[in-house]
């Protein structure tokens, strides 16, 4: 977790000064993302909640997405990670939302992605954006120090704009 800690203060920073907060759900980083999130001191004034997200029982009990919703969607995606970015930012009343969804190996996943497959989200004041990211690895631990790297530094890019 050491090396994301950098990406984090300078997220911190940023939320601080302009007063605004975050909300995360993931899945294949296993809550990673909003570990290094909460390891900058002083997260208590931007970082509002997070769920990891690991199954469709998890998504309806702590995100309140249902089949109904995710018709015609599979997780893993672009659009599902916008969905769950979009709806934890909701539940959470955030300025900004952030999601995850992927295979972190050391196999691929149900939907026939491969290992090292993971889509992101932020979701945030007026804008939205979803990335997927390929590692090419099967290394679980390498892929979702990856997967939450991303995650941030996306989230550090929308924040800079």
């Amino acid at each position: 977790m050491q090396m994301l800690i950098p990406s984090a203060e300078q997220i911190a920073k940023r939320l601080i000064a302009r007063k605004e907060t975050v909300a995360v759900a993931e899945s294949s980083t296993g809550g990673l993302i909003a570990a290094t999130l909460l390891a900058v001191p002083g997260a208590s004034a931007y970082f509002l909640g997070g769920a990891v997200v690991y199954t469709h029982a998890a998504r309806a009990a702590l995100l309140g997405v249902g089949e109904a919703e995710t018709a015609g969607m599979r997780a893993s995606t672009e659009p599902y990670a916008l969905l769950v970015a979009r709806r934890v930012r909701e539940r959470h009343g955030a300025s900004w939302g952030i999601g995850e969804s992927g295979a972190a190996g050391p196999t691929g996943n149900r939907y026939g992605d491969a290992a090292g497959h993971s889509c992101i989200a932020v979701v945030g004041p007026a804008i939205e954006r979803a990335i997927t990211l390929e590692t090419g690895r099967a290394d679980r631990q390498a892929n979702m120090r990856a997967f939450a790297q991303r995650a941030l530094e996306l989230f550090a890019e929308l924040l800079a704009k």
